[in-house]
């Protein structure tokens, strides 16, 4: 289990060790890259925490960088700080998903206060990740008749007329139905569509 992190990339020395610091003293967890690429290079799926990122750096942008995590399926919350701020950086940044965007000189109880929620926001991702996957490997556990009867399930059709549609008797329209609530660990029929519902319509969104 990695330890909720502050990664911190920044081109300038002097403040990647001043913030890293400040934040080690303040009582957080920092890893710092001057090279927004070393970054990309080390970057693992499994950590936890935010990412602090500078708007202007050589060879690749902050919204570079951010535009690459995106493309790899990174939910790591990224605050930008900045000394060149701009209102059409920010709308980019904010469009294209960054949890917040401040600029140089900062107060520190305002960053330290959106470094927490973020890690929170993150927190929160991780675990609806995890809730995906395990009906994503539940869901991959039905047999292809299995999987037309939950559709028809999901799409609010009555046994009887799952069992006209799919030419079967209802008795094993309803042992087909027992096994996808077992699979699936469904309590319950409403449950089951719920689960199903919001799942598919994350997957569509992402």
């Amino acid at each position: 289990m990695f330890q909720p992190t502050v990664f911190i990339i920044d081109d300038d020395e002097a403040v990647l060790d001043s913030l890293s610091t400040w934040l080690n003293a303040t009582g957080f967890k920092t890893r710092t890259w001057a090279n927004p690429q070393g970054f990309l290079d080390a970057y693992r799926h499994e950590w936890c925490g935010c990412v602090i990122l500078d708007m202007r750096m050589p060879a690749l942008s902050g919204l570079g960088l951010q535009q690459e995590l995106v493309a790899i399926g990174s939910t790591l919350p990224i605050i930008f700080v900045t000394g060149h701020g701009n209102v059409s950086s920010a709308v980019q940044a904010m469009k294209a998903g960054a949890f917040e965007f401040i600029e140089k000189p900062f107060d520190h109880d305002t960053l330290l206060a959106h470094i927490r929620r973020a890690f929170e926001l993150h927190a929160q991702r991780r675990q609806s990740s995890g809730q995906h996957q395990q009906i994503r490997e539940r869901l991959a556990t039905l047999t292809p008749r299995e999987t037309q009867v939950l559709d028809l399930v999901v799409n609010g059709k009555a046994t009887k007329v799952i069992a006209l549609d799919l030419n079967l008797s209802q008795r094993t329209v309803e042992i087909y139905r027992a096994n996808i609530m077992q699979k699936m660990q469904s309590k319950s029929v409403a449950q089951l569509v719920k689960v199903v519902s919001e799942f598919r319509a994350g997957a569509t969104a992402s």
